[in-house]
């Protein structure tokens, strides 16, 4: 199992801070977010790291470098074109080869067991790949994800509108009383995940969608599991939920 983060952005919700410094090297209690995922990583025994960098790449390297200092073997991966997180992962595809890889964004806050509880939930059964998702989210600002009674995914609807969700509620897939299941941002996928992403058009909000590539995996029949993610789960969004996670 190796990793792919995904840190190429310059964050600009949160305005200045990342005048110099890319959103994953913000820091969070006297470390940067990224040095907190790659240490939750290690600490499950995924080693083999690549970071795809963007904006202001240079701080990302200078900090981690090889990333012995960390336990890690680190590479790196640079995305010229901000065109969506569905293009993302290819640039790692020769660095995954025929492993598999968890992926997660740079600024998504766990507990490092949670990497573990992923590798142990992927591996129950022959899966394509792995969803997490969390409850207690705005789903219309994010994504909500549908799932049968196995807990493997059904179907996943990227920022659904109110109309979308009444939808939902009204085909049975979503009943009052369940979970709205938000997409929290973290996978695990085989490398036929590289299959999908080739193919993929952009939305219409002019970008190539992650989802859209997971929807091609689960319509070609490839399970793609489902994992509440236990305890903290924090997406680093702007100012104010940095400032929160100081003390």
């Amino acid at each position: 199992m190796k990793a792919v983060i995904l840190a190429a952005g310059k964050g600009t919700r949160m305005r200045e801070l990342t005048a110099e410094t890319p959103k994953p090297m913000l820091p969070v209690q006297g470390k940067p977010i990224l040095q907190h995922i790659v240490e939750g990583l290690v600490a499950s025994n995924v080693t083999e790291i690549c970071v795809i960098v963007g904006w202001r790449a240079e701080v990302i390297k200078d900090h981690f470098g090889d990333g012995s200092a960390f336990g890690a073997k680190m590479v790196y991966a640079v995305q010229e074109v901000q065109d969506g997180t569905g293009k993302a992962p290819e640039y790692a595809k020769d660095f995954v080869g025929d492993d598999s890889l968890i992926l997660t964004y740079g600024d998504i806050l766990v507990k490092a067991e949670t990497y573990a509880d992923m590798l142990k939930r992927f591996g129950e059964a022959d899966f394509g790949g792995l969803v997490t998702v969390t409850k207690g989210e705005d789903v219309t600002k994010g994504g909500i994800l549908l799932f049968n009674d196995d807990f493997t995914l059904n179907s996943l609807v990227e920022k659904p509108s109110a109309g979308q969700i009444a939808e939902l509620k009204e085909k049975g897939l979503l009943k009052d009383g369940d979970p709205a299941w938000y997409n929290a941002g973290i996978y695990i996928f085989k490398p036929v995940l590289f299959d999908f992403t080739a193919k993929l058009e952009k939305s219409p909000r002019g970008e190539y969608e992650l989802t859209d590539a997971i929807t091609a995996l689960v319509n070609n029949g490839h399970a793609v599991a489902g994992l509440e993610i236990a305890g903290r789960w924090v997406d680093v969004r702007d100012p104010e939920v940095l400032a929160s996670l100081q003390d």
